[in-house]
């Protein structure tokens, strides 16, 4: 990692930095975007079509303008080709919904020093019960996410021969369904919260995927899970736990495997120091806000829980993946 002479205006620029951010934010909750992908329209155009004060949405507009998403000419704004698939809410490249995620953080990200202070969340999720809203966001967020990177995954991992798979806090299902379109001999079952499917069986339908995977309410902390399962995939899901419950989940998804059977789990993985790589080092901070026990691991602590586990043959795979992400796996002895 290069190291940075910091001068007072790049200082000042990260320090500011989150006036753009928020700038994106109110652009995809006023969907501001979808409204300018068909054409350049006038301020006055666009305030009386969405509600919004003229002078508030003109100031909005030029800011994006200046951020490169929106152009500008004869007083009328477009959204810029290049960012035109990602902001159109009626594009299959949308990426409204992990941006509003984002939007959603902002507030406990702000309080980031009062965790600091306590070691205890400030997103309380006892007294807070997410919006549908909120949901959603997170939810199609993950897929939307999880549509950037599961084709390669799923081209990369070798499943043939493999005949159930277990997509354990699966959410929507994309890994799942990516699995299954890449092995015609595969079928899948997510195993998720109840509140998840209803998006789950959306997402199946629009995949085509009703038939060959099916969605199993429940909670993965808790075991025994259903069992005759030779895959079982865990996207995302050690780092909202500390070491303790992350042991009991995998224990849980070993026991629902055959003899045999693989276990892959993906994550942000840090190096052994823990200072990098920068996304999974910020993204430990993130599970403080909003967990009392969840955390970034490094490549030889999540070796360790898979030894733990019962697992052997445990490797990280050699597959280049965004923000610092790894996939490692180990195998069920006959």
């Amino acid at each position: 990692m290069g190291t940075i002479e910091w001068i007072p205006a790049e200082l000042l620029k990260l320090s500011g930095s989150y006036w753009g951010t928020c700038a994106l934010h109110a652009g995809v909750k006023l969907n501001l975007f979808t409204h300018l992908v068909d054409g350049p329209c006038a301020t006055t155009e666009i305030a009386k079509k969405l509600g919004l004060d003229a002078r508030g949405l003109s100031m909005l507009l030029d800011a994006l303008v200046a951020l490169q998403l929106l152009e500008k000419q004869d007083e009328k704004y477009a959204v810029t080709e290049s960012a035109a698939p990602f902001l159109d809410r009626k594009s299959p490249a949308y990426l409204g919904h992990i941006i509003m995620h984002h939007h959603h953080l902002v507030e406990g990200w702000s309080r980031l020093d009062e965790a600091v202070r306590s070691g205890a969340p400030v997103r309380n999720r006892v007294s807070h019960e997410p919006s549908e809203d909120e949901r959603e966001s997170f939810l199609l967020g993950m897929f939307n996410l999880a549509m950037l990177i599961a084709p390669k995954v799923a081209a990369h991992i070798n499943l043939s021969g493999r005949r159930r798979l277990l997509d354990l806090g699966g959410g929507p299902g994309t890994y799942a369904i990516h699995f299954c379109q890449q092995n015609p001999q595969l079928n899948a079952t997510i195993l998720d919260l109840r509140t998840t499917q209803p998006f789950a069986e959306a997402t199946l339908k629009r995949f085509s995927m009703s038939k060959r995977v099916d969605f199993v309410a429940g909670d993965f902390h808790d075991g025994p899970l259903p069992g005759g399962f030779d895959v079982a995939w865990l996207s995302h899901v050690l780092h909202g736990e500390g070491p303790k419950n992350c042991s009991n989940m995998l224990a849980n998804a070993v026991g629902a495997l055959e003899p045999g059977g693989v276990l892959f789990i993906q994550e942000f993985i840090l190096d052994e120091d823990r200072t990098s790589p920068l996304f999974p080092a910020l993204f430990s901070l993130n599970m403080l806000l909003g967990t009392p026990e969840g955390q970034s691991y490094s490549e030889l602590e999540l070796f360790e829980l898979l030894r733990q586990a019962g697992l052997s043959r445990t490797e990280r795979l050699q597959i280049e993946l965004p923000n610092g992400a790894g996939i490692m796996c180990g195998h069920k002895d006959g």
